[in-house]
Formats: structure tokens, C-alpha cells, sequence
């Protein structure tokens, strides 16, 4: 394998190569210019949507979207704007992407080809871009070079694009992108990150080239921290957090749950639905009201053995014990609780699911899986 800095190098040459859009294909942009001028409608606020005709709405395109957030998130969006106007995009074909194409479009997508996501963009009339691929925590450790490739060189791709075209680009951000040296209780918007993973470096690069992006060219650029995000309809990806889904399916399946995590280590969390939520209410914001490109988010905070106590609540055989891996010393850099008074003052964000919420959601889901019928839920 060669070297990390070789890799880089080989890969700057080729993003290179691609930021440079033939003018036959960038004159196409002109199609659109009274189109772009309707969507200041948009902008004014989610009210306007549900009277707005089809053809005003704007077009959307999510990369990974099959991930844990891009389903859900393709679902929203396409009954907000229109299902054809929502094109759900990934590196997974045949059965993986079935729903995604029985709901509206499709197109299989490598973020890492820019010319391929170029002729997307241009032929299905891209006016947002959405940008969910990455390698999460655990899984970036295990593979940095691939982790650089995808997270830093696909984010670029995607940056450049949207600057070229003037797209409004949204790219999640993570409690990852803050270290041990950041305050950790509360985690305010700005503060020292220099986190210790390659998947927290990569955001602390989004979120700084998104606002400088957005500075030196205008780029309307958005982007919101999420703590762990729970759901029940996708699989864990991978991530230090990922016990917190798991819990629910052990609980359920077996009675026990073998965490990853020390019973005591508190991190912030969010149930999936107020995730995809405050995506879809961010886009929309007017641009004057936002007075940082990077927001946090969070509903909750708990420890493994508060999320324990509460399922016990509803199955009380459940048991639970501890056996810390690799994830620990990642959980043990991240914030604890996220200082969300930013979003919360400047654009309205408030979240519905608390942590008695969230399991009862979350046990009421998963149980019919596992045959199982839970009262009072």
C-alpha cells in the first residue's frame, strides 16, 4: 500500500483534473436562470411549499442515501417537495436501492467521481445537494486512507460543484469533530475542536471550507453537528454511539445487551425523526437569520446504564453489561452534552423526543420484528 501522503498527493492531482467543468457544460446553467430567481420563495420559509406549484420547488439531490439518515430524509423531503424532485443517490444497487427507486428516482453515484456527479447535477437540474456520504467513527479508524478519500476528497467534489452551479449544499457534522480539549459539558457552537479521530478531522475540514466557501464565493452553505442518532429502521453504521440503537434489538431478542461503552459515559443523542426535522427546517431558514454556517443540535444526553434503567422500564428481565473496546477512548474525546442555544435562538430549533419518548418509540417499532407484544408502550 503506498504511503498516506503519497495517496494524497495522487488523489489532489485528480480532484484537480475534475474542477475544471468544460464551458459547454457550465453554459447549460444558463437554462435555469429565471428558474433560480423563484426560490427566494423558498427561503422565506417551509409555508409557502404546500401551495407552491411543482415546477417551483426546488430539486434536491442526497448523496448516500441509504445510510441511516438518507432514507428517512429522502421520505421527508420528497413528501415536501414532490417525489421526482428528490433524486436519492449511492454507491448500492439492485435490492438495496429497491425503495428508494419504488418512491422516485435513483441513480447509483460515486462520490469520488466528480465528472459523474458534474453530469447529475447538470442534467437533472440540481438546485440543493445534500451531502450525506462518509465513513463514520469506527469504521474511518480502521481504514484512514479510504476515510481521507471519501470524507475529504467527496466532500470536495461536492464543494466545488455547488460553487460552480450555486447550489445550497447542507453536509452534517458530528460531536466528533470535537476533542479532549473542548469544553465537553455543555459543548458550545465555537469552541476549540482538534478532535483525534480521522472521521472528526474530516468535518472540522467541512465545516471550515464550507464557511470559507461561503465567505470568499457566496455559497450558501449549511451544516448542523447531530449527536448519536437513533432509529429503528436502519441498521448500525459503525459508529461510536451505534450501542444505543443495538440496545433496543438485544432487549428484544435476547434479554441482554453486551455495551461497548463504560456504564457511565454520557453522550448526546437525538431519535432520528428530530434529526431528519431539523435538516428540513435548517434548508429552509432566510439566510440573513443565520449567523453561523455550523450549528449543534441535541434532544437528550444519556449514559449506556440510563438507557438501561429506562428499557427496564418496559422489559424488566433486561440486563446489561460492559465490555469497553476501541470506542471508549473516541466516546471519552466527545462532548457530553451539546450546547444547542444557537440553533434553538437564531432559526427555532426545538426538539420533540426526550429519552421516555425515545425508548417507547423505539420498543413500539422493533417489537413486532421480534414477535414480541409490550403494553402501555
Amino acid at each position: 500500500m503506498r504511503p498516506v501522503l503519497a495517496v494524497l498527493r495522487s488523489e489532489i492531482r485528480s480532484v484537480g483534473r475534475g474542477l475544471a467543468a468544460p464551458s459547454s457544460v457550465l453554459s447549460k446553467r444558463n437554462w435555469w436562470g429565471p428558474r433560480d430567481l423563484s426560490f427566494s420563495a423558498i427561503n422565506r420559509g417551509q409555508q409557502n411549499q404546500d401551495s407552491a406549484p411543482e415546477t417551483s420547488k426546488p430539486r434536491i439531490l442526497i448523496t448516500g442515501s441509504l445510510g441511516q439518515l438518507g432514507k428517512g430524509l429522502g421520505r421527508l423531503l420528497r413528501q415536501q417537495y414532490g417525489k421526482d424532485n428528490v433524486i436519492m443517490s449511492d454507491i448500492l444497487s439492485g435490492s438495496n436501492a429497491k425503495e428508494a427507486r419504488q418512491t422516485g428516482p435513483y441513480i447509483y453515484t460515486d462520490v469520488l467521481d466528480f465528472k459523474n456527479l458534474q453530469e447529475i447535477v447538470v442534467n437533472h437540474r440540481v438546485d440543493w445537494l445534500v451531502h450525506l456520504s462518509a465513513l463514520l467513527s469506527a469504521v474511518g479508524e480502521t481504514n484512514v486512507p479510504l476515510a481521507i478519500r471519501v470524507n475529504i476528497e467527496g466532500f470536495h467534489n461536492v464543494l466545488e460543484l455547488a460553487k460552480q452551479y450555486r447550489l445550497k449544499l447542507f453536509v452534517p457534522s458530528t460531536i466528533g469533530a470535537f476533542g479532549p480539549s473542548a469544553p465537553r459539558n455543555p459543548t458550545p457552537d465555537v469552541t476549540i475542536q482538534r478532535p483525534r479521530t480521522i472521521y472528526g478531522v474530516t468535518k472540522v475540514h467541512a465545516e471550515l471550507m464550507g464557511e470559507y466557501y461561503n465567505h470568499k464565493f457566496g455559497l450558501d452553505f449549511r451544516s448542523l453537528r447531530f449527536p448519536g442518532v437513533i432509529s429503528a429502521d436502519t441498521n448500525p453504521g459503525g459508529g461510536t454511539t451505534d450501542y444505543a440503537c443495538q440496545i433496543f434489538h438485544d432487549a428484544l431478542q435476547s434479554g441482554h445487551h453486551t455495551c461497548f461503552l463504560g456504564a457511565d459515559t454520557r453522550l448526546p443523542m437525538m431519535y432520528v425523526d428530530d434529526c431528519l426535522r431539523s435538516i428540513a427546517e435548517y434548508l429552509v431558514v432566510p439566510d440573513d437569520r443565520l449567523k453561523l454556517r455550523t450549528y449543534n443540535v441535541q434532544a437528550m444526553s444519556f449514559t449506556p446504564a440510563e438507557i438501561a434503567e429506562e428499557i427496564r422500564k418496559h422489559i424488566p428481565e433486561f440486563q446489561i453489561s460492559y465490555r469497553p473496546d476501541s470506542r471508549q477512548q473516541i466516546a471519552d474525546s466527545w462532548p457530553m452534552v451539546f450546547d444547542d442555544s444557537g440553533a434553538r435562538a437564531d432559526w427555532g430549533w426545538r426538539h420533540n423526543y426526550d429519552l421516555s419518548k425515545l425508548v417507547r418509540v423505539m420498543l413500539k417499532f422493533l417489537a413486532p420484528k421480534y414477535g414480541k407484544t409490550i403494553p402501555n408502550l
